[in-house]
């Protein structure tokens, strides 16, 4: 799923009209609702927010096809993962007056957005980010159906050192994705008394690797933790081994594993990706096997991406909130999502409470091969579990 696929990305005139506004009453009963959404469709992170949309508009398009439903679209702008479009763009969002903005993708932009939304308190839903700088302080507009990125780097932490690799070194982005994932990495290594044995730092949109790599081969980790997008974790990974590095490497979900294995071809094999997804090809999970029939009924096979079938998950979880609203409005939004205690949706729970809006915890591992495939290794890293994703 390289190319924008039109019927999926078709959009309605995007006056206020036909918006919903605040409240859902002041326009007829079949108008649609408008979600707003700020996301890379160019530059080095593209691929996320293709394949993000793409899963989201699959599960639209199935949900609006349904007698009686009040259609749901997305307004989608490109930001090329660059916070002042972003914020360029989720102004001109809520200029057109969109109901709710949806699948933000990533930490930078997604906090170049935050400010813009607190006054009319419009729900800010899924951000593709684990950083805990979108979760704390808490902010009753905002949900999170993904984990944390303290959540995937526990996981993987605890992975590395239950093998005996505790020489664990960090490579990451400059901005506040790449801090909040090296917070990650270096709270779960203090609370075994252990620290990073290295940390290197690539530009956001650079692959300009080389003086990371030359710092973190030097101190001989084990295994490097990732925390950038998947063309600079490309880079990194190649000129690493190229210099003699011969331990493992690990990456957070954001890097996106289909777009990482595509980019490394042979070089990608043993490369392990945390997840915050099921596998989507996965046949134990509900939540896959749903997916799936919605791809082949949209005529896109069932192969799929973990970041399409988020984006399937949170438009799923969204309508949801939708269905328990009492009254059409923001407010009623955010006051039915708030009703979703332990809610199972095909099997991953997700939980939101007038207190928390940290939907899941869930986290497994997975692993490219050779092949350009991604192979799931459930939550503990167990080659011996995997399954072809």
């Amino acid at each position: 799923m390289t190319s924008l696929n039109r019927r999926h990305f078709s959009v309605l005139a995007g006056s206020a009209a036909l918006t919903g506004l605040g409240s859902l009453r002041a326009h007829a009963a079949d108008a649609p609702l408008v979600l707003g959404q700020s996301a890379p469709f160019t530059g080095p992170a593209a691929q996320l927010g293709i394949q993000f949309n793409q899963g989201a508009n699959l599960f639209l398009e199935q949900y609006n096809a349904q007698s009686g439903q009040r259609p749901v679209t997305i307004r989608h702008l490109d930001d090329g993962y660059d916070p002042e479009r972003t914020a360029a763009n989720t102004r001109q969002l809520i200029q057109e007056q969109v109901f709710a903005l949806f699948g933000y993708i990533g930490t930078p932009t997604s906090l170049a957005a935050l400010p813009l939304t607190a006054g009319d308190n419009i729900p800010f839903f899924a951000p593709f980010s684990g950083a805990m700088s979108l979760r704390n302080p808490f902010r009753r507009n905002v949900f999170h159906v993904r984990a944390s990125y303290n959540d995937e780097t526990a996981q993987i932490v605890r992975h590395l050192t239950t093998i005996g690799n505790n020489q664990i070194a960090v490579f990451h982005q400059n901005d506040a994705y790449g801090h909040a994932g090296l917070d990650g990495v270096t709270l779960a290594l203090a609370q075994l008394k252990l620290r990073p044995v290295a940390t290197g730092v690539v530009e956001r949109n650079s692959v300009d690797v080389g003086a990371a790599v030359r710092t973190i081969v030097a101190a001989q980790p084990h295994a490097v933790v990732l925390i950038s997008t998947y063309k600079s974790c490309a880079a990194f990974i190649r000129a690493a081994r190229k210099a003699g590095f011969s331990g493992t490497f690990y990456n957070v979900s954001f890097v996106g594993a289909e777009a990482l294995a595509n980019e490394l071809g042979k070089e990608g094999s043993g490369v392990v990706v945390s997840q915050v997804v099921p596998s989507p090809s996965s046949g134990s999970s509900a939540l896959a096997r749903e997916y799936q029939e919605a791809m082949r009924k949209g005529g896109g096979g069932a192969a799929g991406t973990y970041a399409s079938m988020e984006g399937f998950l949170a438009a799923k979880v969204l309508v949801e909130g939708l269905k328990r609203a009492k009254s059409p409005t923001r407010e009623g939004l955010i006051a039915g999502l708030e009703t979703l205690d332990r809610q199972s949706f095909g099997g991953f729970d997700v939980t939101f409470t007038p207190r928390s809006h940290m939907g899941s915890k869930f986290v497994e591992m997975s692993m490219l091969t050779a092949e350009k495939r991604v192979i799931g290794l459930g939550p503990h890293g167990d080659p011996s579990r995997a399954v072809a994703a």
